[in-house]
């Protein structure tokens, strides 16, 4: 692939702009809210009952327009031009910040809820453009690195929001300095927003439902069109259940447990943000610039190992308090409980961006924005449900209906340890049910572990509709190593006694792999294989056949068997051509095949390649041609 990196896109209009005025939105946000709770809680003299009234309905206010006003949201972003309603929602963050300056210097915490509310509806129109705006603007291998930067500018804009908000106010001129400060935050996301390229309505025909019942749940179920596009906006949302009530619970951790204040909730939260922000900048090199979703097993495994060796790190009360952060350091332990938080950011970075480009991937254009904003609509009843488990997995009891039902409250490890548990539960759930995930995990784990991968034409690739993949046959774990390669996911046709192997089958047919026999072998089996073909390819989807038939006894391209054209006689789908170079060397192609093990030491971590031809039209696709095409790419490396 291009030796290009995400961070050329910081240096190109079709993504800049858009980055800033969006981690400027998410800044300004976070300035707001803090710098408003900061003003109840110390500067108005408001007893605790008052203070804790505010400091608990303003998360309320904030989320409420996400569940009233998404559907309305992706509707608009889908019927028209997004860079209009991107800098329409700009001014409106422009006025809105207005007011919250009269807000802030009347000290008027009613007016600042209004704000709150109003901001919280900013947020929502601008929710389903984010996201489904990245799909116009980048090209298909730069969604990785386009959403990782994306997550990584938004959690580091929460992270400086909530800092300069409280910090401002700690000033005796702190509602001047806060009324500037959201001003000029808005004023700079408007003029970041004048540079982003339009991006045309991907469906202007469609006529808009203002009904916020009928349009939301229409919107949630659209989301659940495709099976793995659902189970991805599921893994989204528990995510934000899981990181609203860890972060949650970090004031408290902080206080009670790290012997620390402000400062230890700022340097926790951070490096939990820190640690988000390098793992969605990871995802584009490990997964080599695809949609790679097998990186999301091995967030969800990380993300449950760093949370309940949290709890273990530091399970008991802290014996000392009022530290600051050098003192916090010098704490036995203290490393130990920052590299969980670090590690729990790090494998959410990569939980989350190959979701969000699975979503972005596999919906079709004239429907992302309102899958997206019923993604965010899930996203709010999670992160409500979250805020309900936080403060019930503490209580010491509930009444129900008129009795007293007992219950241990948790202490915040605890809370750690169960979302930990939780997590890895809910992981295993979405990978049954769509083992697609878990297949794309142990393809990316061989190939990191075996091999170094070179992908070259990947573009040469359909985004979406059928097609036929014709490649050379070297090696057993040829399917696992163009499984992970090809974004998109693929049926490969597989010889019948290998389908049937014991302790395989499971994850061939997880695979949706299509067994196949020889006319003399079982002719039903055969007939099966290419109605079974054309069924897929009517569907849309890729098929991925080895003309040869057999692996190469000598390295070499063996003549292609005529069954690619029965194939297309039937079904004229477009063919790509591919070509795996270097594998003949390999300890699973039959080279010395007695001698294969001592290859092990030399072959660990070796150059392969795969390289992807121009698609061929179904009448120009002859067995011959294909084989002659075939020999071309791969050249003179077996």
């Amino acid at each position: 692939m291009s030796g290009h990196n995400q961070f050329e896109l910081l240096r190109q209009r079709r993504f800049a702009p858009f980055f800033l005025t969006q981690s400027l939105g998410a800044f300004n946000d976070n300035v707001f809210r803090n710098a408003t709770l900061a003003l109840v809680a110390f500067q108005m003299g408001l007893d605790g009952a008052q203070v804790l009234w505010y400091t608990n309905f303003a998360p309320a206010l904030f989320i409420l327009p996400f569940f009233l006003f998404s559907a309305t949201a992706g509707q608009l972003a889908e019927k028209y031009e997004k860079t209009r309603i991107i800098r329409a929602v700009k001014v409106f963050e422009i006025a809105v910040m207005s007011i919250a300056a009269i807000g802030f210097l009347g000290h008027m915490p009613a007016l600042l809820m209004v704000v709150l509310f109003l901001m919280g509806l900013h947020s929502t129109v601008f929710g389903p453009i984010k996201y489904s705006i990245l799909p116009q603007a980048l090209h298909p291998q730069e969604l990785v690195g386009g959403n990782g930067l994306v997550e990584t500018g938004t959690a580091l804009a929460i992270l400086f929001g909530m800092m300069l908000g409280g910090w401002v106010m700690g000033f005796s001129i702190g509602p001047v300095l806060a009324s500037i400060a959201v001003v000029a935050i808005a004023l700079a996301g408007y003029a970041a927003s004048r540079a982003i390229p339009l991006a045309p309505a991907t469906s202007p025909g469609l006529k808009i439902n203002f009904n916020p019942l009928t349009e939301t749940w229409r919107t949630v179920r659209l989301c659940t069109q495709q099976q793995a596009v659902f189970n991805s906006v599921l893994g989204i949302s528990w995510f934000w259940f899981f990181g609203t009530a860890l972060t949650a619970q970090l004031p408290d951790y902080a206080r009670d447990y790290l012997g620390g204040g402000l400062s230890l909730n700022l340097l926790a939260l951070g490096v939990f943000s820190v640690g988000t922000g390098i793992g969605s900048l990871l995802c584009e090199k490990l997964s080599g610039r695809t949609v790679e979703i097998g990186l999301v097993p091995l967030g969800a495994l990380g993300i449950s190992a760093a949370a309940i060796d949290l709890y273990f790190a530091h399970p008991g009360s802290a014996m000392v308090r009022e530290l600051d952060v050098a003192g916090f350091l010098a704490q036995h332990g203290s490393w130990r409980v920052l590299l969980d938080l670090g590690l729990v950011g790090m494998f959410g970075g990569f939980f989350l961006v190959p979701l969000y480009a699975l979503v972005q991937n596999r919906t079709p254009r004239g429907q992302l924005s309102r899958v997206i904003a019923g993604n965010n609509i899930l996203n709010a009843a999670f992160i409500v449900a979250a805020s309900v488990f936080g403060w019930a997995s503490q209580q010491t009891g509930f009444h129900v209906f008129g009795h007293w039902l007992p219950m241990p409250a948790l202490t915040v490890p605890q809370v750690f340890l169960v979302i930990g548990l939780l997590n890895a539960l809910v992981a295993i759930y979405i990978f049954t049910l769509v083992p697609e995930f878990l297949m794309r995990f142990l393809s990316w784990l061989v190939i990191k572990t075996l091999y170094r991968l070179r992908v070259e034409g990947i573009e040469n690739l359909p985004d979406e509709g059928p097609a036929l993949i014709v490649c050379n046959h070297v090696s057993y774990i040829d399917a696992l190593l163009i499984g992970g390669a090809v974004p998109r996911p693929a049926r490969f046709v597989m010889y019948y006694r290998i389908f049937r192997t014991f302790g395989f089958a499971w994850m061939f047919k997880a695979a949706k792999a299509i067994p196949i026999a020889g006319a003399k072998e079982d002719p039903a089996l055969m007939e099966k294989a290419f109605d079974d073909v054309d069924a897929a390819l009517a569907d849309g989807q890729l098929v991925c056949i080895f003309p040869e038939g057999a692996l190469t006894r000598d390295g070499e391209v063996a003549k292609f068997r005529g069954g690619v054209e029965r194939i297309l006689a039937r079904r004229p789908v477009p063919v790509v051509p591919m070509a795996l170079r270097g594998m003949w060397a390999s300890i699973w192609s039959r080279r010395g095949s007695r001698l294969r093990l001592l290859r092990i030491p030399g072959r660990l971590r070796a150059h392969v390649g795969l390289v992807v031809g121009p698609p061929i039209a179904a009448a120009d696709a002859s067995a011959a041609a294909l084989e002659a095409i075939v020999k071309g790419l791969r050249g003179d490396n077996p």
